[in-house]
């Protein structure tokens, strides 16, 4: 098993990893989001921002959001 931070950032994520990852996102999303949270994840020379909110984006239809 590998620690929360570690050094396999170069590789994708596994499709067990992918499905221990979702079940820890509605979590956050239930239990920890407040009306946001920005973050800076992935490669620091190109990092991706993702912003989790309880708002859709703003022109995007809801239908266009699936839930995984």
């Amino acid at each position: 098993m590998h620690s929360t931070r570690d050094d396999r950032h170069d590789e994708p994520l596994s499709a067990e990893e992918r499905e221990l990852l979702l079940p820890h996102l509605h979590r956050f999303a239930r239990h920890d989001l407040d009306l946001f949270a920005a973050l800076e994840v992935g490669d620091p020379a190109y990092p991706a921002c993702p912003t989790l909110t309880r708002d859709p984006v703003a022109g995007m239809e809801r239908a266009g959001y699936r839930r995984p």
